[in-house]
């Protein structure tokens, strides 16, 4: 986790608003921080905040080889094939740095065929002063985040980490200008004029879920031909934890006791040993007194052997922390806010605690597996596939935004395996009956796949679905009670007016409110409020449906 930030086109050079814009994301890379400016192309400023995890030495950026002069990259990312692409084609590093592989990559296939043959997440732009080029690209699922701010009629283009690192640029940008999350899956090409302006040159989509992967597998498809359905994921899933653990800094797992969380813990521990990592993986969770989430979780630790740390929130952590998570998360949405309550506290601990720095957890398992309760209302198998490709699809704008904005406002690295390429592929083609919830349990394949595993207690293994804002409650007050009692206190008594997505509640209007002090006019942010489908609900708690068990 870094964050990178670049403006194009912008006349003046560095100014004081471009400085503020940069500063604003310093919480995504507190160890370093650089700003270039190359005479070759005036207009163009490029930016890095770095979090270093690998290579510490040489990782460095805005990167340039001594072979590629003329290319610089900016990335926040990490390359799991980064070593299978050198050997594959002959590359020569210069670093032990994995986001050199993407230079390399361009080079000698181009930006089409680069970034279908990263295995990883990442978000990045890519400057070729011979060609005059920018190119930026995100990671399949969006799991690094990626903004663009983009003025046509100036000629203007800038990238970002975050939508804070921009919006000073924005308020000085034209009337047409517009700012907002540059969508996974996608890259595009931009070319610098003589003037040293930019002009949209093209965009592709070369990524949908579910897609095969068009890079050598981390696992090869004769390893699992002997393998059954059960097999094959299990397999998987223990491979993009395996993937994962490419770090210098230390490794720990947020852990709440609910299935998700533990299987990711559980196989990270299991592969921690194996390649005799020198420290015991910490676990951390977190609850207010005497919430489930907290059991569950010690049950899993105690199981694992982990080094657990347990985080005890109460109401006044929750007020002064609200608006910072509204400001960190630049969203207004309900459910997204409410579940970004308690990572960002915990997050916090974590940081302020211990020398943990990369974080896996266990984002994506409910929409890939269909694992959220609404699930079993869908109409059809059909039906509830085309559910899960879409939500993964806006997983960036939910669940993957929390899980991100959260940790990164610690300067934490998050890691999820769940959203892996080889393992999404598998998982989503099989058959669309069997990934249905069955006799009302919800991910029973995904539990099932590892039933005879010994890796967790059946009693996890098999727990209930709750929601993460319900899961680390009091069983006394729930965490939608607190937050309701602080909104009724803040919420001015005038009305406001905006544009977009309507807050009909007190909650959401307070939410709109904080997030407008920062995020003036970009409604886009939040295109819709998430909610459960084929249920007849007003809020978007898991609490509210008909079948939900925990209470």
């Amino acid at each position: 986790m870094c964050g990178i930030w670049a403006t194009f086109g912008i006349d003046g050079g560095l100014s004081p608003v471009c400085i503020k814009c940069f500063a604003a994301i310093l919480h995504r890379g507190p160890d370093a921080w650089r700003i270039e400016q190359d005479s070759r192309e005036q207009l163009a400023i490029l930016g890095f905040q770095r979090l270093a995890i690998v290579d510490g030495l040489h990782g460095m950026q805005p990167m340039r080889l001594h072979l590629y002069p003329r290319i610089t990259l900016i990335c926040n990312g990490e390359i799991y094939n980064c070593n299978r692409l050198r050997d594959e084609f002959k590359f020569t590093y210069e670093t032990n740095c994995d986001v050199e592989a993407i230079i390399h990559c361009y080079k000698n296939f181009g930006i089409a065929e680069t970034v279908r043959k990263l295995d990883g997440v990442f978000a990045f732009c890519l400057v070729d002063g011979d060609a005059r080029k920018v190119f930026i690209a995100r990671d399949p699922y969006g799991v690094r985040p990626l903004f663009k701010l983009s003025d046509e009629k100036n000629g203007v283009l800038g990238v970002c980490s975050e939508g804070k690192g921009l919006m000073g640029l924005k308020e000085k940008a034209s009337e047409v200008a517009t700012l907002g999350q540059f969508p996974p899956g996608h890259f595009e090409e931009y070319d610098i004029a003589d003037n040293n302006k930019v002009t949209l040159n093209k965009t592709e989509q070369y990524f949908k879920p579910g897609s095969p992967p068009r890079f050598t597998p981390f696992v090869p498809i004769t390893d699992l031909e002997e393998l059954d359905m059960y097999g094959k994921t299990a397999a998987l899933l223990e491979a993009a934890c395996k993937k994962r653990l490419m770090s210098d800094r230390r490794i720990g797992c947020m852990l709440s006791g609910g299935l998700d969380s533990s299987l990711i813990t559980a196989l990270v521990v299991k592969l921690a040993k194996e390649q005799n990592l020198p420290y015991k993986i910490q676990t951390f969770a977190i609850g207010m007194g005497d919430s489930p989430d907290l059991i569950a979780a010690r049950t899993v630790a105690d199981y694992l052997g982990t080094e657990h740390h347990e985080i005890i929130f109460d109401e006044n952590d929750v007020r002064q922390a609200l608006d910072n998570v509204i400001y960190h998360l630049e969203s207004y949405d309900i459910t997204t806010v409410r579940a970004s309550l308690p990572m960002y506290l915990l997050s916090k601990y974590i940081k302020e605690n211990t020398d943990t720095t990369v974080i896996f957890s266990g984002e994506g398992a409910d929409e890939l597996a269909q694992g959220y309760i609404y699930f079993r209302d869908a109409p059809s198998a059909k039906d509830g596939h085309e559910e899960s490709i879409r939500l993964l699809s806006d997983i960036y704008l939910y669940d993957g935004l929390r899980a991100d904005r959260t940790t990164s406002a610690w300067s934490l690295e998050l890691r999820v395996p769940f959203l892996d390429i080889q393992f999404t592929s598998h998982y989503l083609s099989l058959d669309q009956n069997l990934r249905q919830p069955q006799d009302g349990v919800e991910k029973y394949l995904l539990r099932n796949s590892f039933s005879k595993s010994g890796l967790l207690p059946d009693s996890i293994l098999w727990r209930h679905k709750e929601a993460f804002s319900d899961g680390v409650a009091s069983v006394k007050k729930s965490l939608f009670t607190t937050i309701s009692e602080i909104v009724t206190e803040r919420l001015p008594s005038e009305g406001h007016k905006y544009k977009g997505v309507q807050p009909t509640t007190q909650e959401s209007k307070y939410y709109r409110y904080i997030f407008e002090k920062s995020f003036s006019g970009q409604d886009n942010f939040t295109p819709y409020y998430w909610m459960p489908k084929w249920v007849s609900v007003s809020d978007p708690s898991a609490r509210f449906i008909k079948h939900y068990a925990a209470k």
